[in-house]
């Protein structure tokens, strides 16, 4: 005697996860090949930033099962991308759109590894700003304005870059150091595909934003609060092996 036929069960919609709040995130681009650097920024100003700020290294790992990894004992995010450095701007669209999934948040702050930051008052500064600032600032950092398209000559620093590499007329901010309002990653975010095909992360933030994200643009003199890694003890260390 043949059984009952079973009727085939709904499967149940998942329940989306609250996402967690979190008003500033900031995110460090790094590599494999330099965690060390990441980890120089750990025991120098990454110890005295302020505590409502929350920070991740960026790693890229293309052999990943998922699309990002969050690993928040050692502030790492892992996220689906080449580690190298042509892979960047595909690095750093990708990373925000895993803060974007799990966090209710108003702004991202980004910088490099290779930074070090000479002014510890300067994100309580520049937070404290961008919140009392109106109407409410989208993008800010240092503003470079191409005011007519030019090739760039980055080849000559980074030899894996293209040799023919156009820099449009836009506006944008170096990648030293900048922020976006949540808005604003939103909109970029419907930008991806595009952007992961740039060579040069900050050049593709700044082209492919909207100009009404740019209306009120933050102009940062960063300059003035971080210098490179290489002007530190940084390199000594290493040299030392006391790093």
């Amino acid at each position: 005697m043949e059984g009952k036929e079973e009727q085939p069960k709904e499967e149940q919609p998942k329940e989306e996860q609250p996402k967690e709040e979190q008003e500033f995130i900031m995110l460090i681009m790094n590599c494999k090949k330099y965690m060390k650097k990441a980890l120089y920024q750990k025991i120098t100003w990454l110890k005295f930033i302020p505590p409502f700020l929350k920070y991740y290294h960026v790693v890229g790992d293309e052999t990943l099962d998922e699309e990002y990894k969050f690993q928040d004992n050692d502030n790492l995010l892992w996220v689906k991308t080449k580690d190298d450095y042509v892979s960047l701007p595909h690095k750093v669209i990708s990373s925000y759109n895993a803060v974007n999934n799990r966090y209710n948040f108003k702004y991202i702050l980004k910088t490099d590894d290779d930074q070090i930051l000479i002014n510890p008052k300067f994100l309580n500064m520049i937070t404290s700003l961008v919140k009392m600032k109106k109407p409410s600032p989208h993008y800010g950092g240092y503003v470079v304005n191409v005011e007519k398209p030019y090739l760039s000559e980055y080849y000559k620093i980074h030899p894996e870059l293209p040799k023919i590499l156009p820099i449009l007329k836009t506006k944008y901010c170096s990648g030293r150091f900048y922020f976006l309002s949540k808005d604003a990653v939103s909109y970029l975010l419907t930008k991806r595909e595009y952007i992961i095909k740039e060579y040069l992360e900050d050049f593709a933030i700044g082209f492919h934003l909207s100009p009404y994200y740019k209306n009120n643009i933050m102009h940062i003199k960063t300059n003035e609060y971080f210098t490179d890694i290489e002007l530190s003890d940084f390199p000594l260390l290493i040299k030392e092996g006391k790093i």
